[in-house]
């Protein structure tokens, strides 16, 4: 019989436990005796060049690349479990690379944002959503109001981000907020206010 496969697609705003939730996967497969590979893009030196690592510090070794391309080279053979961190910051060649992996009976975890500062569909992540055979959707705290929060304010010198700002800067707490709807904002354009 065939290997079964499965693509889970960890998501939510910054500080809803991606990160946790990733290593958390990770470790049971380990505890199950699987050969498991972690990786993350390696523009992601925040905590740590070789390690993913939770807000809160908890640490699991990875493997930095570049590219898909080098994702694809550095999977091992008889890789069971294969865990991706930030996957929003691959390009969309991601979707079927990972697509073909579960098809060939590999379990992939990939945690990522689902949307950008601006609210909107972060990278390959819409297409991983739709592919996925679990997602997981986490929501953070607002670090405003303490209600639930899916969405994630950038904050540059005090200040919401401007909607043409560029989509992707690396940081952690000195630039971005868990928001909620109601106190998320955004210094947009006045034609793309609604």
């Amino acid at each position: 019989m065939k290997k079964c496969g499965q693509l889970i697609v960890v998501c939510g705003s910054m500080y809803a436990g991606k990160s946790e939730e990733l290593i958390r996967r990770a470790r049971r497969a380990l505890f199950a005796k699987k050969l498991v590979q972690v990786f993350k893009p390696a523009i992601d030196i925040r905590y740590d060049e070789e390690h993913v690592v939770t807000h809160m510090g908890v640490k699991h070794p990875s493997k930095p690349v570049r590219n898909v391309e080098e994702l694809r080279q550095s999977i091992a053979p008889n890789t069971e479990v294969i865990c991706i961190e930030e996957v929003q910051f691959f390009d969309p060649s991601i979707v079927p690379f990972l697509t073909h992996l579960a098809d060939k009976g590999v379990e992939v975890i990939a945690a990522g944002l689902d949307q950008d500062f601006r609210r909107q569909p972060f990278g390959p992540m819409p297409e991983l959503l739709a592919v996925a055979d679990e997602v997981v959707k986490l929501r953070a705290i607002c670090m405003k109001c303490g209600r639930p929060a899916s969405h994630t304010q950038r904050i540059i010198d005090g200040k919401p981000a401007k909607w043409n700002d560029p989509i992707v800067l690396i940081g952690a707490t000195e630039s971005y907020e868990a928001r909620c709807r109601a106190c998320h904002q955004i210094n947009q354009p006045k034609k793309l206010r609604g």
